[in-house]
């Protein structure tokens, strides 16, 4: 076997985690670890981006890292390794992230706190079944904050445009947005 041969093999195992919450990147890596996967663990944009040369085959990646975004980390990781299988996570699990994440190249999307179990089953789906119905669905509340969150995003986090565009009065949404997204049930 040549020495890219064994290379690439090796990467195939290899899972490169990014995520600035260092007690959940440790629990991970170990848990991934005893699965079988060689982890490379990175706390911030910048340490991640020097495994990019030599991307692995599968990568985990927080939305909201210290120093940038998980998406930059997800279109430069897919350029080096067009079928490398990224999965994002977030804390800040809202549609219009979501949507992002998915068009830069990430195959899926998972809320915080997600565990090793839930992980490895989206890095290693196939297929384009779609996923059974949701045991408890989003409550209409919940769809409310998430449609006005993407707006917000999409208008370049401006309120008074957000405003506009949704037909609502700016302190109105002011309020909404100072709030904390309702619970999911």
């Amino acid at each position: 076997m040549t020495q890219d041969a064994t290379t690439d093999k090796a990467a195939e195992r290899t899972i490169l985690i990014a995520d600035d919450d260092a007690p959940l990147r440790t629990r991970l890596a170990r848990a991934l670890e005893q699965r079988g996967y060689t982890v490379i663990a990175a706390g911030s944009v910048a340490e991640a981006m020097a495994y990019v040369d030599k991307p692995p085959g599968f990568a985990v990646l927080d939305m909201r890292l210290g120093d940038g975004s998980g998406l930059e980390l997800v279109s430069a990781l897919r350029k080096a390794r067009p079928d490398i299988r990224i999965v994002m996570l977030t804390g800040y699990g809202n549609i219009a992230t979501a949507v992002a994440a998915v068009k830069e190249g990430a195959i899926d999307y998972l809320a915080k706190p997600a565990d090793a179990d839930q992980i490895e089953a989206a890095l290693m789906a196939t297929g384009t079944r779609l996923p059974p119905p949701p045991s408890n669905p989003m409550p209409a509340d919940r769809v409310r904050w998430e449609h006005i969150q993407r707006v917000f995003e999409q208008c370049d986090r401006n309120v008074s445009e957000t405003a506009r565009r949704l037909n609502m009065h700016r302190r109105t949404l002011q309020r909404i947005l100072g709030k904390h997204a309702p619970k999911e049930q």
